[in-house]
């Protein structure tokens, strides 16, 4: 009898590893379709664009800019190590027509056009020397070419041009608010609950360092797949959604993690979503915070998404801000996406039609097809 249920056993972890493996898959198809990153990062590219790639070109600065690190880097040591060996060959090229070379036997009244200068090799250290205006001493112009003295001057001004724009690209990299916005943090998940009596979408959000964001704004996009009543299909169609802040959504004091909300009413596009059927839903939810770095002044935002299966029905965020005993406040961030289950209605439907049926209870209404009779109690004995 034992073989039997081998076999069984061996069919039921069949199954089981099939249906993991199947929802493992289905999991990782829909996090690869989400447009937006948890980091912010966007998933798109473009294809059959018609323009030409040169006009990246045009807006060379930005496109810089843009680049990977080892792409700039790439670019940074090409630029010099070519306009050094470039300019090297041509105070070569000036030694060899003035026949200022070794191998012409120039007599000893011979005064070259650049003094100590043998080969490829010492013409390519002159280059160098000139352009990051090292001078060793050792080579030098004389005033015998003017060829020579013009050359010296070109290059020189092209070698500040070239360090100008290649320090200032490394700077400007370094310095992008892109980098202050990785100090800005958002939950894991979005959690849905009553908040003031009313079903809300909260979501918590962090500030890492103590500098200040100024002029903060919050606000989010619902990203989804509607059909118009035409028959169009429309992809990543986006729908406004309003976070609300108690302390007020403009200039936001960020010193402290906020928790932003949500508030599902009739005007929200999750008013007829159930907890039942939202991980049933197809949609995106984008959310992008937009402020001012405090130290550099340069404008930043922050992006993060979140998808069905990271919005958490009956939950809230678990307290995390506290005061110690020396009078500081202090923000626990292990707390920080940690949640708590707490008793919420499976629909804003459900509850706002529950808030309807108590008012009217509490109300009354009259109604204006009841009329009141009198009747008169007459005596049918007769003496």
């Amino acid at each position: 009898m034992k073989p039997p249920h081998r076999a069984l056993s061996a069919e039921g972890m069949f199954n089981y590893l099939r249906k993991r493996f199947a929802s493992h898959i289905t999991e990782r198809s829909r996090r690869r379709t989400r447009l937006v990153s948890k980091d912010g990062r966007c998933n798109i590219e473009f294809g059959n664009v018609e323009q030409s790639r040169f006009v990246f070109l045009v807006d060379i600065w930005t496109t810089i800019l843009d680049l990977r690190w080892r792409y700039k880097m790439t670019i940074f040591i090409s630029a010099f190590l070519g306009s050094w060996f470039l300019f090297g060959l041509l105070w070569y090229v000036v030694a060899y027509i003035h026949k200022d070379l070794p191998e012409f036997n120039p007599s000893i009244n011979h005064t070259p056009c650049v003094e100590n200068i043998n080969g490829l090799t010492s013409a390519f250290l002159f280059s160098l020397e000139t352009q990051v205006t090292i001078g060793y001493g050792f080579r030098c112009v004389t005033e015998q070419c003017v060829t020579a003295i013009f050359l010296l001057i070109f290059q020189s001004i092209l070698g500040v041009i070239i360090n100008s724009f290649m320090c200032g690209a490394i700077l400007a990299k370094i310095s992008r608010s892109k980098n202050r916005a990785k100090t800005i943090t958002f939950s894991k998940n979005a959690v849905i609950s009553k908040r003031g009596g009313k079903l809300c979408l909260l979501i918590r959000v962090a500030n890492l360092r103590k500098s200040l964001l100024i002029g903060s704004h919050i606000y989010g996009k619902l990203l989804k797949t509607t059909i118009t009543p035409e028959g169009e299909t429309i992809i990543l169609d986006q729908v406004n959604i309003e976070f609300i802040v108690d302390a007020g959504n403009e200039n936001l004091f960020f010193i402290s993690p906020l928790t932003i909300y949500h508030i599902i009413d009739k005007n929200s596009p999750f008013f007829h979503t159930a907890a039942e059927t939202i991980l049933q839903q197809d949609f995106e939810l984008v959310v992008f915070l937009d402020g001012t770095v405090e130290a550099t002044s340069a404008t930043c935002q922050v992006r993060t998404s979140y998808i069905p299966e990271e919005v958490l029905w009956g939950y809230r965020f678990a307290p995390i801000v506290s005061k110690t005993k020396e009078g500081k406040y202090r923000v626990d961030f292990q707390n920080f996406s940690k949640t708590v289950a707490v008793e919420t209605p499976h629909c804003a439907f459900c509850l706002y039609n529950e808030k309807e049926a108590k008012a009217k209870e509490k109300k009354g209404y009259d109604n204006p097809g009841f009329v009141l009779s009198e009747s008169s109690e007459t005596s049918d004995t007769k003496m």
